[in-house]
């Protein structure tokens, strides 16, 4: 995109939404709005609106967390103008409490991102018409990309040949994951190790029989 273009797009961004936004920049070749939960549907409403902006697609919503932060999370609006050929990333930041508006009113592909956001991080959306699980079972404990989320979960998922059913257990694994063993799988199956060592054995006694030859 041409640099013009883009020094010209945040210009008018930063004039026309002064009270609203409270930082404009340049990052990747592409403009970064930030401004805050309560603003965010005025900041939308005027993108997709005005003239010259008209980004009336919503590509993607992400969600970020820095849990030093006393407002851990960022969520990250990506918006695309096919009008302008220009793209656009608007972030706000919020905590656990803080319920951010949901974005279905003006973009429809807002729901599941929005549900995303929720199910991976625990950020609330305010009058979303369905902010419920998504990725994860309803029963899941947790919001599994938040940094303080354990790496092995809380539990694990199998079919119960005895039972015929899917139960849920506490985790249970042979190797601590930080310290994990490549040589052997999660099983511990000491099978893996030993046939790599007569494998090695085989190659030592064909080399020893070549040199005697």
């Amino acid at each position: 995109m041409d640099q013009a273009a883009i020094s010209e797009l945040a210009s008018h961004v930063k004039t026309s939404l002064a009270d609203e936004v409270s930082e404009v920049t340049t990052v990747g070749g592409e403009v970064c709005v930030e401004t805050r939960p309560e603003y965010i549907l005025p900041v939308l409403t005027f993108l997709k609106e005005d003239g010259n902006c008209r980004f009336h697609q919503l590509l993607d919503v992400a969600g970020v967390d820095y849990p030093e932060r006393s407002r851990r999370f960022e969520v990250v609006y990506h918006l695309l103008s096919m009008s302008h050929n220009q793209r656009i990333r608007v972030r706000i930041r919020t905590n656990e409490e803080t319920p951010v508006p949901s974005a279905t009113g003006l973009y429809a592909s807002a729901n599941w991102y929005e549900r995303e956001v929720w199910d991976m991080y625990g950020v609330k959306f305010s009058d979303h018409p369905d902010l419920r699980r998504i990725l994860t079972d309803y029963g899941f404990s947790g919001f599994p990309l938040r940094k303080d989320f354990p790496l092995t979960g809380h539990v694990q998922v199998r079919y119960s040949e005895s039972e015929k059913r899917v139960v849920y257990e506490p985790v249970t694994l042979r190797q601590d994951f930080r310290d994990f063993d490549f040589i052997s799988p999660w099983e511990g199956a000491d099978y893996v190790r030993a046939a790599r060592e007569k494998a090695e054995s085989q190659a030592e006694g064909s080399d020893n029989e070549a040199k005697e030859d």
